[in-house]
C-alpha cells in the first residue's frame, strides 16, 4: 500500500470512528455535524505535507463541533494530528514553543466549548484533555527522538564504512611499498650477479635470471590484486593476503639465492597464530631480510618462537658506515605491530643490527 492510500485509509476509518461517537451522544445528526466531523478527521490525509496545519484544522473543527453538538469521547482527529506533528517536527527551541502554545490554546478552547455547552466550568474536561494531549504530546516526542537516533546510527554506520574503506586502502598502499621493496631489491642483487659473473659461470647467470623472472611475476600478480582493489568503489574490496610465517623458507631461499647467509630457527605451533598476526609477521621478516641484504654484512639469524605470543628475532652484523635510522620500512613495521597491540624494537648495538617484534596472539 502506498504512503497516499495509507492516509487516506486512516482518514476516512477516524471520520467513520468520529461518526460513531457523535451518533452515541446525538439523537439527530444534520448536515452541518457531517460537515464538521469530515472536517476533524478527512484533513488527515495531508499530515505529511502540512502536519501544523491538518493540527490547527483539525483542532479547530473539534472546537466547533464541541459547541452545536455532544459527541462522546475525545476528538480523535485532532489527537492523532497532535501525535504527527509533533514526532515529525525538528528539535528547534523556538517551534517547540510555538507549538506547545497552539496545542494550549486549541485545548482551551475545547474545554471552554465544552463548558459552555453544560453551563460549567469544565474542569474534568480541562483535566481529562491535559492528560490525553499531554500523552500525545510525549508519545510523539519519543516517536521523534527514536528516528532521529535511528537516522544518527545510519550516519555513523556511513561512516564507518568510510573509514574501512580508508584504512584498507592504507593497508593496501603499505602492502605495495613492502612487496615492492622486497622485490626490487632481490632483482637489482641477482641483475649485478649475473652481470659479474656472464663470463665465468654461465649457470649462475640462469639460476639468477630465473629467481628474477619469478619474483618480477610474483610482484606484478601482487600489484595487480592491489590496484584491483583500489579501484574498486565498493568498501568490501580486499587485497589477496601475503604469505605468512609459514613461508619463510621460501622467503629465505630466495635471499640465500642472493648471496645473502641466512640461518632460521622455528619454535611452537604456528597453526595457533591468527591470521592477521601472520600476515603482520611475514612483512616484518620480508622487510627485515631485505634491510639485512641491502645494508648488512652478508649474513642473518632468524628466530620466530610462538608461545602466548608471536617472537621475531632478525640479527644481522652491519658494514661500517651503514645506515641504521628510521626509515619507511622500520615505521611501516612499527605500525602493523603497534595495530595489533604488540611492540617492535628496532637498532644497531656492537656492530650488530637487530629487530624485535613482539606480538600478542590474542589483541
Amino acid at each position: 500500500m502506498s504512503e497516499r492510500a495509507l492516509d487516506i485509509a486512516i482518514a476516512v476509518a477516524t471520520f467513520a470512528a468520529s461518526m460513531g461517537l457523535l451518533a452515541a451522544g446525538e439523537d439527530h445528526i444534520d448536515a452541518l455535524d457531517v460537515v464538521l466531523v469530515a472536517l476533524t478527521a478527512l484533513p488527515l490525509v495531508w499530515r505529511r505535507s502540512a502536519s501544523l496545519g491538518v493540527f490547527v484544522t483539525t483542532g479547530l473543527a473539534s472546537v466547533a463541533l464541541r459547541g452545536v453538538a455532544e459527541p462522546v469521547g475525545p476528538p480523535l482527529g485532532a489527537t492523532l494530528a497532535l501525535y504527527w506533528m509533533v514526532s515529525t517536527s525538528d528539535e528547534s527551541r523556538t517551534r517547540t514553543r510555538l507549538l506547545g502554545g497552539i496545542v494550549i490554546a486549541i485545548l482551551l478552547a475545547h474545554a471552554a466549548a465544552a463548558g459552555a455547552g453544560h453551563g460549567h466550568f469544565p474542569g474534568a474536561e480541562l483535566l481529562f484533555g491535559t492528560l490525553l494531549w499531554g500523552g500525545t504530546w510525549l508519545a510523539g516526542e519519543r516517536t521523534r527522538l527514536r528516528r532521529q537516533r535511528m537516522a544518527e546510527l545510519e550516519e555513523r554506520a556511513e561512516r564507518a564504512e568510510e573509514l574501512a574503506a580508508a584504512e584498507e586502502r592504507t593497508r593496501i598502499a603499505r602492502d605495495l611499498h613492502d612487496s615492492a621493496g622486497h622485490a626490487i631489491n632481490v632483482i637489482l642483487v641477482h641483475a649485478g650477479l649475473g652481470r659479474l659473473r656472464v663470463e665465468d659461470d654461465p649457470e649462475a647467470v640462469r639460476a639468477a635470471l630465473a629467481t628474477i623472472e619469478s619474483v618480477a611475476r610474483e610482484t606484478v600478480t601482487d600489484i595487480d590484486h592491489m590496484v584491483s582493489a583500489l579501484r574498486e568503489n565498493a568498501t568490501t574490496a580486499e587485497v589477496e593476503p601475503p604469505a605468512g610465517v609459514a613461508a619463510l623458507e621460501r622467503l629465505v631461499e630466495r635471499q640465500r639465492a642472493a648471496g645473502l647467509e641466512v640461518t632460521t630457527r622455528m619454535s611452537g605451533d604456528l597453526e595457533r597464530v591468527p591470521a592477521s598476526v601472520d600476515r603482520a609477521a611475514y612483512r616484518v621478516l620480508q622487510e627485515a631480510l631485505t634491510n639485512a641484504a641491502r645494508h648488512g654484512g652478508g649474513s642473518a639469524h632468524v628466530v620466530v618462537t610462538v608461545d602466548e605470543a608471536l617472537d621475531l628475532m632478525v640479527t644481522n652484523p652491519l658494514v661500517h658506515g651503514a645506515a641504521t635510522g628510521d626509515g619507511h620500512g622500520l615505521v611501516g613495521m612499527r605500525e602493523r605491530v603497534a595495530l595489533l597491540g604488540g611492540e617492535l624494537e628496532a637498532g644497531a648495538q656492537d656492530g650488530r643490527f637487530r629487530v624485535h617484534a613482539h606480538v600478542p596472539l590474542e589483541a
